[in-house]
């Protein structure tokens, strides 16, 4: 009995039916955290002392790479309690996951290469942060590769998801590159021990951009999971029945 709630959500047709009431109040709840912190920041925020404006691409860069990163760790999770449970809809999250975690990876990549060249004059260097983010993103496009590498998905959802568990190693690297080696990245002005080194005035509307980004991040996977959830599911009766329900 205990682990009955634990299986109810492994349940694709409950995901979905859930899902389907929880999306349109969390796209709304997106819009607002992103808009309001992309006014505030863009629009009201200070100038920076030493980069000026160009420093406010952080209100992207930054949600973007704290994503990328939190993103693996749920496409691993789903991989390993796929692995372990044989969960079909944790498999499904995992491949979900993948091309949104792709896209946020190659975001805070690029922002980071626009942010550099003013900051650092060039557009990119083999930094300890910026290669092991790019190290990153080929384990995000391993694991799409592998999805579309097998005909039988049993198989590619299997290899995915030890290559996700694999990767996992490069996490801890990227969050303390900046520590370990000498690297032109600057330090964490974020930190859970200890104050913050970015002016309140700057912090807050970045704040709001985070909690947008996972906002978005949650839209996103859920959007990605329903329409895996109907693929994957098609031959079943509920699906069926929603399918002719919609017509």
């Amino acid at each position: 009995m205990a682990w009955q709630w634990f299986y109810r959500m492994g349940s694709p047709r409950w995901f979905y039916e859930k899902t389907g009431r929880w999306i349109p109040w969390l796209a709304a709840i997106t819009a607002v955290l992103l808009v309001g912190g992309a006014l505030w920041g863009l629009g009201f925020a200070p100038a920076d002392a030493k980069q000026g404006n160009s420093y406010r691409i952080i209100y992207i860069h930054v949600p973007a790479s704290f994503l990328a990163l939190a993103g693996y760790y749920v496409m691993a999770v789903a991989g390993a309690i796929g692995l372990i449970w044989k969960m079909k809809l944790a498999d499904m999250v995992m491949k979900s996951a993948a091309p949104i975690g792709a896209v946020l990876t190659f975001t805070a990549l690029f922002t980071g290469a626009v942010w550099g060249k003013p900051t650092w004059g060039t557009w990119w260097v083999w930094d300890a942060r910026i290669t092991s983010m790019l190290v990153l993103l080929f384990l995000y496009l391993g694991v799409i590769a592998l999805q579309n590498a097998y005909q039988h998905q049993a198989t590619a959802d299997k290899a995915s998801a030890i290559l996700a568990l694999v990767g996992t190693v490069n996490i801890p690297i990227i969050y303390k590159s900046v520590d370990w080696w000498y690297t032109l990245h600057q330090p964490a002005t974020l930190k859970l021990t200890s104050a913050s080194t970015i002016h309140p005035s700057m912090l807050y509307p970045l704040l709001i951009m985070i909690a947008g980004f996972y906002c978005f991040y949650a839209l996103a996977l859920m959007l990605y999971t329903r329409a895996e959830i109907v693929q994957r599911e098609r031959r079943t009766q509920w699906v069926n029945e929603l399918v002719e329900a919609e017509k």
